[in-house]
């Protein structure tokens, strides 16, 4: 099964931390960002399509063509236009059912296998803030009806943490190329509803995310992380 991580952009909300290496080679608990998150892909992801951008040079002399024993493609995307414009340039790589996660939050591994276990699924998180982040509401069935990015006034309290398993018919949604404006990123939001409407999609909620979105983000990562391990010694 194959893997796209998206990891093209600057990380500007994470300055200064990201003015000399990009946010997915930000050190937490001792590792890059991409390790934590390569390292918690279950056994059936073999193939990894990363997204790079903004200092991409060092993404690559860091993770290689194989990176944790997976082979690793990297894909270019010259201008940051959001999440579903870098998810397109893979169009013509990917086949069948595929991961998709962003390469710069940290997941459980337990989550990512239950996310892999449906045929398609969206991973989601309760949280106190849902306007910082794509807020999910589900339909009675507990599929997607929809995820509306940064709401002034949210829906529900279940953000999306960027980690779905979707399929190639995604890319029967594309935006149409006169509907465009130059200037603006184009989310997967932009796409998921049409696409959901025809293909379900499960809605789980995980255990452990831990979104790196500010300087101060890491240091709680950290604990959480240092938490959690001391949790499983005893």
């Amino acid at each position: 099964m194959q893997c796209v991580i998206l990891a093209a952009g600057e990380g500007t909300r994470l300055r200064p931390l990201t003015l000399e290496v990009p946010k997915a080679l930000v050190p937490v608990s001792g590792k890059p960002l991409i390790n934590h998150i390569v390292e918690a892909l279950p056994s059936a992801i073999d193939e990894i399509f990363m997204v790079t951008g903004y200092r991409e040079e060092q993404i690559k002399a860091h993770c290689g063509s194989e990176f944790c024993g997976r082979k690793v493609t990297y894909v270019h995307q010259e201008v940051p236009e959001g999440t579903a414009a870098a998810l397109f340039l893979c169009k013509d790589l990917l086949n069948g059912r595929f991961l998709i996660m962003l390469g710069d939050d940290i997941h459980g591994a337990e989550d990512i296998a239950r996310a892999v276990s449906y045929t398609r699924s969206i991973l989601v998180s309760v949280v106190t803030n849902p306007e910082r982040f794509g807020v999910v509401t589900e339909n009675p069935d507990g599929t997607l009806a929809e995820v509306v990015e940064k709401p002034t006034h949210a829906p529900s309290n279940l953000a999306s943490t960027g980690t779905m398993v979707l399929d190639e018919h995604i890319f029967e949604y594309d935006i149409p190329k006169e509907g465009r404006i130059e200037g603006r990123e184009y989310y997967l939001t932009d796409v998921l509803a049409r696409y959901a409407k025809d293909f379900p999609i499960a809605v789980v909620e995980q255990t452990l995310w831990i979104p790196i979105g500010y300087p101060e983000d890491i240091e709680k990562a950290e604990k959480i992380l240092t938490d959690r391990v001391e949790s499983e010694r005893k």
